[in-house]
């Protein structure tokens, strides 16, 4: 495929260094603080097998990712493509089996963990399941003050202060402060967990498909609270999700994985737009349409299954799905391509005309 002048190719060495290299560029423009990149992110969840030839799950492979101040990066891909494992290993919740973590220029994969202690705090996640992510033995007082009281405040009066505080900034009323988690509906209980989750003013949060589990009529109010966080604490967000209408919806940036690899990285509203990468296509046109009219344009939808994550295809993990597939899709790893913001790994990028 030919390509554009405003093309630049990094095939031929890591795509982080590349990426950093243009993206300062775009940084001494728009001003983005760079908060936190990971550099060939490997993880691997043995299952069996022999010494010789063990078995094991790659989970995540060679990922490279940068998310910057202030803003909402989202997760995207098909369920166990790696997005909830990802988020995990950012905040060291999951321990990488190669590769690092650098938040605000440190390598958190190597600090040991009484030095990490000291920046954890900055990291937070919310949970998928709010039935799950709260204990049913603990009330609402005492799951919100957890946090506060790891890390210092014991005033009884200054944590029930604080904690009335953060209930209100969540919306559940302050006479609700004794109650236990069981008395709480699925759109209260995830409230209460991203009360928990802002207490320490964290940096970054990975919101792990925070409103999946809820009702429709629900999502919408929660997602509205985050964006509402976001602007008045400075939050950034990592942003998990399958649902690409709520990514649409709250995400300034897009990456989309598959089969624990990046497939292509960009802002939404370009990305959603103009896809570059066969995959994201695919997901784009899974997107359910309100408008009737627009049901009956055919849309070519992704067929086949997904590769085992226990023996990935050779080359592009993609291609034995891709329709667009050749034969060097079968042999070498999809290369890096930078076409203006947006990068994609891929032998032949759908036409950057179509921008």
């Amino acid at each position: 495929m030919e390509t554009t002048e405003n093309t630049t190719w990094l095939a031929d060495q890591p795509c982080l260094d590349g990426l950093a290299e243009n993206q300062q560029t775009e940084n001494s423009t728009s001003e983005r603080k760079l908060l936190l990149r990971t550099n060939h992110l490997v993880k691997e969840f043995p299952i069996g097998g022999t010494k010789k030839d063990p078995l094991v799950v790659h989970a995540v492979s060679d990922v490279n990712l940068e998310i910057y101040e202030g803003e909402t990066l989202a997760l995207v891909g098909e369920s166990g493509c790696g997005k909830s494992t990802l988020g995990r290993l950012l905040i060291r919740l999951l321990e990488a089996t190669s590769g690092k973590v650098e938040f605000e220029g440190q390598d958190i994969t190597a600090m040991k963990e009484s030095e990490f202690a000291k920046i954890r705090r900055q990291l937070q996640i919310i949970f998928q399941d709010p039935y799950a992510s709260l204990n049913p033995r603990m009330s609402v007082a005492k799951i919100i003050a957890e946090p506060l009281t790891t890390y210092g405040m014991k005033d009884k009066k200054q944590l029930e202060t604080r904690v009335k505080e953060l209930m209100k900034e969540v919306g559940i009323p302050e006479e609700f402060y004794n109650r236990y988690p069981h008395q709480f509906s699925g759109g209260q209980r995830q409230r209460i967990g991203i009360a928990r989750a802002i207490a320490l003013n964290p940096k970054l949060i990975v919101c792990d498909e925070p409103v999946s589990a809820l009702d429709v009529s629900i999502q919408s109010q929660v997602l509205n609270l985050l964006k509402d966080l976001q602007e008045e604490y400075k939050l950034t967000y990592l942003f998990i999700s399958h649902d690409l209408s709520v990514v649409k919806f709250i995400a300034d940036r897009v990456c989309v994985m598959f089969l624990g690899s990046i497939c292509e990285i960009g802002d939404t509203e370009s990305l959603y737009a103009h896809p570059l990468h066969p995959y994201t296509r695919f997901l784009m046109n899974a997107i359910p349409k309100a408008d009737p009219h627009l049901r009956t344009k055919e849309k070519e939808l992704l067929v086949g299954e997904i590769p085992s994550p226990v023996n990935p295809p050779s080359g592009c993990k993609f291609h034995t799905r891709c329709p667009y597939a050749q034969e060097i899709c079968g042999k070498e790893q999809s290369p890096c391509k930078r076409f203006g913001d947006r990068t994609v790994f891929c032998h032949f990028p759908l036409e950057s005309a179509e921008q």
